[in-house]
């Protein structure tokens, strides 16, 4: 007699909630996504995919989407002195040679992974406020008074998630002193801006940031500065453009020239987790924000959390109710060296580029040396790691 399906719900209805959905479908898993805001899609502004993720969504299928919805950042990439003087080329490429980097609206990526998904996957207002679990089933409830009981239920819901408490003891997130005001200006406003590029300029304390989405129709930048404000994590708080001016004043003349285009930006909080020794207990386990928050300075956020949708749905796919939580120890095994060493790379990134360095001789020869890590990052592929991985546990 055929194994029934595993049921599985994910709390969360972001990029990698989305995605896992996705790779769990496709290897004909039952699957439900529960998203507390009130309809699915997300503020902020821009994503950086990279190849390592980008070759899983080919994998779905959404390679077209993605290509349409993007902007693929090519050769002229380059870091900046703060005063516009270069110092190296931007790694885009695998080491193959084979560029899949693109700038994307998170609202166009969540977009277009839920389209992906069966009608009716995925439920919005639903905020997760309890979890439970008996050695057979797990039971999630929800704030509007639902509740749903699971074979698996996968914690996809950010930093703050309130499933990871039930995995590992509650702990704070660790703050890193900065914070970045991000936003987006249309390109018909800097009609000569190049669209075809990801840029960075580096100065004391502070980074700036620009890449484009949409087909090159916007604009993206982030501006990284110091702070003693603990705000909290957040993608919305409402920044002021005239401080944002302020905190650039003197530097290249192209940034002057965007930030003059500014009319919103939004404050965002740097904050990451210490790597965790586990991410599942039972028949819950925890993936991207929820599992491994780490800071932006490689641009690895939504990157990993594809990585590990892709690694849960290759783990889970010949799994039954019994053998469910084993395949979760087995996908955290997987999981856990990996993002541990991006959440390492991305704080040694945030400092380098933030000059913390009495000589930038040697700042700027660890940038331009950083093209390998960029290289050998964006050529993991999990796939065959974690086919035989499941090869071994199911036999």
């Amino acid at each position: 007699m055929a194994q029934p399906l595993l049921r599985v719900a994910i709390v969360g209805g972001g990029i990698g909630g989305l995605f896992a959905a996705k790779a769990l479908t496709a290897r004909g898993i039952t699957v439900s996504v529960y998203e507390q805001a009130p309809a699915i899609g997300e503020i902020g502004a821009g994503v950086f995919l990279t190849p390592n993720s980008v070759r899983h969504l080919h994998r779905m299928g959404l390679q077209a989407p993605v290509e349409k919805w993007g902007a693929r950042l090519g050769r002229n990439s380059h870091y900046f002195r703060q005063d516009g003087v270069p110092i190296a080329p931007v790694q885009v490429t695998d080491a193959s040679g084979w560029n899949a980097t693109f700038g994307m609206h998170r609202a166009d990526i969540v977009d277009l992974l839920a389209a992906a998904l069966p009608p009716g996957t995925v439920r919005a207002g639903h905020r997760c406020s309890g979890f439970e679990q008996d050695g057979d089933t797990a039971r999630v409830k929800f704030a509007n008074g639902a509740s749903v009981e699971a074979d698996i239920v996968i914690a996809a819901d950010g930093i703050h998630s309130e499933l990871r408490p039930h995995v590992f003891p509650p702990s704070q997130p660790v703050f890193h002193g900065s914070v970045a005001y991000r936003g987006l200006v249309p390109h018909e406003r800097l009609p000569d801006w190049p669209t075809d590029r990801w840029q960075m300029w580096l100065g004391p304390g502070r980074h700036f940031l620009t890449f484009p989405l949409r087909a090159g129709k916007l604009i993206n930048y982030v501006g990284f500065v110091p702070t003693d404000e603990q705000m909290k994590e957040s993608w919305s708080a409402p920044g002021d453009p005239d401080m944002l001016r302020r905190e650039f004043a003197g530097w290249d003349p192209r940034i002057q020239e965007l930030l003059g285009e500014v009319r919103q930006t939004f404050r965002w909080a740097l904050y990451d987790r210490e790597p965790l020794p586990g991410w599942s207990r039972g028949r819950l386990s925890l993936l991207g924000d929820a599992a491994h928050p780490m800071l932006p300075h490689l641009g690895q956020g939504a990157n990993q959390s594809i990585e590990d949708g892709m690694a849960l749905a290759i783990m889970l796919g010949r799994a039954d109710r019994a053998t469910a939580p084993l395949a979760l120890l087995a996908y955290e095994r997987l999981r856990r060296e990996r993002v541990a060493e991006v959440q390492r790379g991305a704080r040694a990134s945030g400092l380098r580029y933030d000059s913390a360095y009495s000589d930038l001789g040697v700042r700027d020869a660890e940038i331009t040396a950083h093209a390998e890590f960029r290289k050998q990052l964006y050529s993991y592929d999990l796939v065959p790691e974690a086919e035989a991985a499941a090869a071994a546990l199911y036999g």
